[in-house]
């Protein structure tokens, strides 16, 4: 493999030996590597399905009241019909499903569309396996962050804004924990994790530029909001169209990796103040088109992993930022879900096609990398080419603004001069202008396009 075999043997050996043909199992056997991600916008029309454990589902179990969250007491939130709801107990998509720590595998938490989070108890008894609502956000719920080592508290965050304090030794185990906010208005959430180093900490990522850090025992929503401190790449800082699809920690909580919507993924120093640099950048991959995860690969967190809108999974080398790996593992579209095992070299990926697919080292060979640049550059192109069409329609739509207002005003633009026969002669590209505005229309809007 080139320009890692010299630096981290023993991963490099692992990337360079990854199979291009994973084996593929159904959602229900691999559970802890989640469901696909919900699309950002219409780009895509294709539906998602998945396919969860079998259980039987039982009431959901009420959050505590809070005017920021919705009251489960309330009838109609509890008629859950047989054909509304998926064998997991959800009533359309499931974003994140995982494995608690400590619970010998037996107990599993899901999170989905419906923004309910359930914990599924896999019972070794047969046909007993029950599911119940522990909390309920009032839109879509991506991710969890589970407490390590511990079977019992874990936080969900949700595109309300919302954060929920899960503990399932209390008989209502959700609490509200903070409101995200930037000023006044509220900040849907699509990521949250848990610092490993200190489980008080918490960083949360959303529909802005901005990565927040909270610590549970200093969350005061007079002073800055509750947020300890917030990270952005400061040519980012004025870009209100950004947001954030994912934040993880490494495994020892000292760096933070943020991937931004068709932009590039960040390395921070998570001691560093607000305001500072990122440490490194990641290029070469394309997150438009879903709500795509990103995380750490190997047992000191050595290199970066990503899916990506071309179906292929990046790797980089975290200390010198070269891809080192490129695996084709979605002919549908996007990878949006990628999780390695905790102590062993495998992994598992998913996208909008039907399957979750484990990889696993094989030794047949080096990485064959002679297609990395034409995959390169054809995000690249695609990347240009939307930002340049969202441009057009945004210089087109100003125009037509200020043309309206003059118009109503009675002021008369320099080319509508008076002809021989006393009309107002229009300008002979009009129709080119329209046209032109016409097909834009097919042309995917990242900006709009962050709505699960």
């Amino acid at each position: 493999m080139s320009g890692a075999e010299g630096r981290v043997a023993d991963q490099a050996d692992l990337l360079a030996s990854l199979p291009s043909s994973p084996e593929e199992v159904s959602g229900a056997e691999a559970g802890s590597a989640g469901s696909p991600e919900g699309e950002l916008g219409a780009q895509d029309g294709r539906p998602l399905d998945h396919t969860n454990a079998e259980s039987q589902v039982t009431d959901p179990i009420p959050s505590r009241d809070n005017s920021d969250v919705e009251n489960l007491e309330d009838p109609e939130n509890l008629s859950l019909s047989d054909e509304n709801l998926s064998d997991g107990g959800h009533r359309t998509n499931v974003f994140q499903a995982k494995f608690l720590p400590n619970s010998a595998d037996s107990v599993v938490a899901t999170c989905g569309r419906d923004g309910q989070v359930r914990i599924a108890e896999l019972a070794s008894m047969p046909h007993y396996k029950i599911t119940r609502c522990v909390a309920q956000h009032r839109g879509a719920a991506h991710k969890l962050a589970l407490e390590p080592d511990s079977p019992y508290r874990f936080l969900s965050a949700g595109e309300d804004g919302m954060v929920f304090a899960i503990d399932l030794r209390l008989h209502q185990p959700a609490s509200p924990l903070v409101v995200v906010r930037d000023r006044e208005s509220k900040v849907g959430l699509y990521s949250i994790f848990v610092n490993p180093a200190d489980v008080n900490q918490f960083a949360v990522a959303g529909k802005d530029q901005f990565v927040r850090i909270y610590d549970q025992r200093k969350i005061n929503s007079i002073s800055n909001n509750g947020v300890l401190k917030k990270i952005c790449p400061p040519h980012l800082l004025g870009n209100d169209k950004m947001s954030v699809t994912c934040v993880v920690y490494s495994h020892d909580g000292t760096e933070l990796l943020a991937t931004y919507n068709d932009d590039d993924i960040y390395l921070f120093n998570s001691s560093d103040e607000e305001g500072a640099q990122y440490v490194k950048r990641y290029k070469g991959h394309r997150n438009n088109a879903t709500v795509k995860g990103v995380n750490f690969y190997g047992p000191r967190s050595e290199f970066i992993m990503s899916g990506s809108d071309c179906g292929h999974i990046f790797f980089w080398e975290k200390s010198s930022c070269e891809i080192v790996q490129l695996l084709e593992a979605d002919s549908e579209g996007p990878v949006n879900c990628l999780d390695p095992h905790p102590y062993l070299p495998v992994l598992a990926s998913s996208g909008l096609d039907h399957e979750v697919k484990v990889w696993a080292p094989t030794g047949a060979g080096p990485s064959d990398l002679r297609g990395l640049k034409t995959v390169i550059k054809k995000n690249k192109l695609e990347r240009d080419h939307d930002n340049v069409s969202q441009n057009s329609m945004l210089d087109s739509h100003m125009l037509w603004f200020l043309m309206n207002q003059l118009s109503q005003r009675g002021h008369r633009y320099p080319w509508q001069t008076v002809g021989l026969g006393g009309m107002d002669e229009e300008p002979e590209d009009s129709s080119s202008t329209s046209d032109s505005s016409d097909d834009d229309e097919g042309i995917p809007d990242a900006a709009q396009g962050m709505a699960s």
